[in-house]
């Protein structure tokens, strides 16, 4: 149904297929198959299309490898208000891969992210905060980015707001607050969350 749902002009429908190809779900696994469904969303003006493409693209996933290419797909999918390219995007900018490297526009990239929903976003903004990397560095704007990471379920930004808390950065030192958070990553499965709850836990 997809299929005649893409092959009649439905960039949605292209996508869900791109999906089905890429997981082997009732069908076989096919990389090159669900590139070209994704190149065809993508084409069609769907941003999530992009977005999966340029993923493709920088794994090697059904396509040679190529990080250029990678990066001006997550452009087009952020341009395109696909959030998740935006965060991608920023990723590629942050490490200098297949763009020159560039904190500032890593910055503006995380918070386009952020403020589309995804909570990874608001965390790696609240790192360049924490660490002064493209921006002056400010651990309260660090603290509240990765609270919010952490309120939309990023366990990696629960870990980040724990140790912010057992540091005082930015917040007044309290090693509740600090287990707390940690305890909420390791509930989310997040090995660092456990690690560091049991570790606070021993020094009390």
């Amino acid at each position: 149904l997809w299929r005649k749902a893409c092959d009649g002009g439905s960039t949605g429908g292209c996508v869900l297929l791109g999906f089905m190809y890429e997981d082997g779900k009732g069908v076989t696994q096919d990389f090159f198959q669900a590139a070209e469904f994704f190149r065809k969303a993508c084409n069609g003006g769907y941003a999530l299309g992009c977005s999966n493409l340029g993923g493709m693209y920088e794994d090697g996933k059904g396509v040679t490898q190529d990080f250029f290419q990678a990066a001006e797909f997550f452009r087009k999918a952020c341009e395109g208000g696909e959030a998740l390219g935006c965060f991608n995007l920023g990723g590629m900018y942050d490490n200098g891969t297949g763009v020159k490297q560039d904190s500032f526009q890593a910055v503006e990239l995380y918070r386009k992210a952020c403020n589309g929903g995804v909570a990874e976003g608001c965390n790696n903004r609240g790192v360049m905060y924490n660490d002064g990397t493209g921006v002056k560095q400010e651990f309260f704007q660090a603290v509240e980015l990765r609270r919010k990471a952490c309120d939309e379920g990023d366990a990696l930004g629960c870990v980040s707001l724990g140790l912010m808390y057992e540091k005082g950065n930015g917040v007044k030192q309290s090693n509740t607050d600090g287990l707390n958070y940690f305890g909420k990553a390791c509930d989310m499965k997040e090995e660092l969350g456990c690690e560091n709850y049991a570790r606070l836990k021993k020094k009390r």
